[in-house]
């Protein structure tokens, strides 16, 4: 439902039809998450408000909620592990249900099984939801099982949970339910967030009852990872009351229903029936392809292959131990454009040694030898490589580095007016593919908002299969000014001579101001378009002027350079079998 309304505010924001976009494919999935990530329109991914905001944004009013419910319901039937839930129930080896689901799968289930069982072997479930609490507090009191209670409220409810506001708060009749339950029972938890926040603190206050959950809580999830912060909470305090807590991990609800069926004894009747429920087999006998595979390559990486990096770097030991944030600033002050990473009393040092050695000089500094950079285990190497890189891909080019924490960047330089004649030429010369890839200006001012803007990449600096590979995405930055008084913060103090946020917006409640003009920008840019520009950029990060690319181009004995081989042609695939689809020539 999440990626359902997601994809609805996607498409109301940038006036594109439902229709126009694929919530199946990959690519759209990505777009759409980008958008949400760059706006404030919902709460962040996984946030537990997250399902609540998407929801009323798409539907503000409670009757069409129900409405969309009552939808979505109708073509639903029971699964697998509804059937094998509905089986137990039917044949009482589970005594009671919560769910905070509005369909009638679990109870459908249960009486699909029921009407399979002999008269006196039957347990027909009572279903209470939010609007009749008072049956759901008769089956406690009179321990009259099986039961199934609905949280939120039945989808045939008038009231039903969905929205912050409505979630905030438990029915009294079921949250009394729920935690007389706790007391009497272990539970299992299947397929439950956590989010809501009255369920989750009913819940607590089962633990500062006498002796809860006294046959155990069960936590089931797909990943450990991904639980949210309150569950976690929830069940370290049930650990310490006292609670035998366990978290199991299973992918899928049906996964974990047939794990439970191995181990229980249902009757013959109702065993056929849930077989009968199986979904097909995924693995089926195939024919295996017997073409050869073609050489051809069909897809292009924007990624150069680095046929090697610097392995070593000036060591400079210091008297006393720093960061590497308080040695840039040390640098930055100074002019001196080397590049360093500080690991307590000794640094890795790329650029002129007299020139560190003199602004680091408060610190008692000495050259020690070199120190050997392995950046496949040591992250402080990783960074001064991916840093020196981003410096040497600049050098001699119409590009400016920047340099931020959560990744660098190049973008095109602007034209300055002390330039000359031949500069200005030779900026011209050198944006020519760019230009022609682009289809007009890298470089410009955003209509209206009149904020400059320059066309630029990300760079990613990464090993894979034992290579390292330079990728880089093409990108739109779009400069906007800082708030008076923003200052970044040490770890962005490289970027501190270009304070200008790039593709972001400060004011997280109004959004993008540039989104809309660069998407625009971008929406007509197809294939052809996308291999023109990353053919553009691959010649212009890798034609240097000298034949090398270093960060400084330090003469000899003057310090150590950072030189890395990049390869001229970028990276490509080819298909794994041979395919008619190969053979278009249009």
């Amino acid at each position: 439902m999440i990626r359902k309304f997601k994809a609805e505010i996607f498409c109301q924001e940038n006036n594109l039809s439902p229709r126009a976009i694929d919530t199946s494919d990959q690519i759209w999935l990505e777009r759409i998450d980008r958008f949400f990530r760059q706006t404030s329109i919902l709460p962040p991914d996984g946030d537990p408000n997250e399902y609540a905001a998407a929801f009323e944004a798409v539907y503000p009013q409670p009757r069409h909620r129900r409405q969309f419910i009552d939808d979505a319901i109708s073509k639903g039937t029971p699964c697998f592990g509804h059937r094998v839930l509905g089986s137990l129930i039917a044949s009482g080896k589970v005594d009671c249900v919560f769910t905070t689901n509005f369909d009638p799968l679990v109870e459908d289930a249960a009486v699909a099984a029921h009407a399979l069982l002999p008269v006196e072997g039957r347990s027909r479930p009572t279903v209470a939801g939010i609007d009749s609490g008072g049956r759901a507090r008769r089956c406690l009191n009179e321990s009259d099982w099986p039961l199934v209670a609905k949280l939120h409220g039945d989808y045939q409810s008038i009231r039903i949970k969905n929205t912050a506001a409505e979630l905030a708060n438990q029915d009294e009749s079921m949250e009394h339910v729920l935690v007389e339950a706790g007391q009497r029972f272990g539970m299992v938890f299947v397929g439950y967030s956590g989010r809501d926040a009255s369920v989750m603190q009913a819940l607590t206050s089962v633990l500062r009852k006498p002796d809860p959950f006294p046959s155990g809580l069960y936590w089931v999830t797909s990943s450990v990872s991904q639980l949210l912060p309150a569950v976690t909470e929830f069940l370290e305090n049930a650990h310490l009351a006292g609670v035998d807590v366990a978290v199991v991990e299973c992918k899928t609800f049906d996964e974990l229903a047939a794990d439970v069926l191995k181990r229980l004894d249902i009757p013959r009747t109702l065993m056929d029936h849930v077989m009968k429920g199986r979904s097909t087999p995924r693995l089926v006998p195939v024919n295996l392809p017997q073409v050869e595979a073609r050489h051809f390559p069909v897809l292009r990486y924007s990624a150069l292959l680095i046929e090697s990096v610097p392995r070593i770097a000036r060591r400079i030991t210091l008297k006393q131990p720093t960061t590497t944030p308080v040695v840039r600033n040390l640098l930055r002050s100074e002019g001196c454009k080397a590049i360093v990473a500080a690991n307590g009393h000794e640094l890795a040092v790329f650029g002129k040694d007299k020139e560190v050695l003199t602004v680091l000089a408060p610190l008692g500094p000495y050259l020690n030898g070199t120190i050997d950079l392995d950046a496949t285990q040591d992250t402080w190497a990783l960074g001064l490589l991916y840093e020196a890189l981003a410096k040497a891909l600049s050098r001699y080019r119409p590009l400016i580095p920047r340099f931020k924490r959560s990744g660098h960047s190049l973008v095109v330089a602007g034209p300055r007016e002390e330039d000359d004649e031949e500069r200005a030429r030779q900026r011209e010369k050198d944006l020519s593919y760019l230009r022609e890839a682009y289809g007009g200006p890298v470089t410009g001012f955003v209509p209206t908002v009149n904020f400059p803007y320059r066309e630029g990449v990300f760079l990613k600096l990464e090993q894979i299969e034992g290579r390292w590979w330079c990728g880089f995405e093409p990108y739109t930055f779009v400069d906007i000014p800082r708030p008076v008084g923003d200052v970044p913060d040490a770890l962005d103090i490289l970027a501190c001579a270009e304070r200008d946020v790039l593709g972001r917006t400060f004011d997280a409640k109004g959004g993008d101001p540039a989104g809309d003009w660069r998407r625009e920008r971008w929406a007509t840019k197809y294939n052809r378009n996308w291999a023109q520009i990353v053919e553009a950029w691959t010649k212009m990060l890798t034609t240097t002027r000298d034949g090398t690319v270093r960060a400084f181009a330090l003469p000899d004995g003057a310090g150590v350079d950072a030189e890395f081989v990049v390869s001229r042609f970028t990276g490509w695939s080819r298909p794994g079998h041979h395919h008619a689809y190969f053979d278009r020539t249009k």
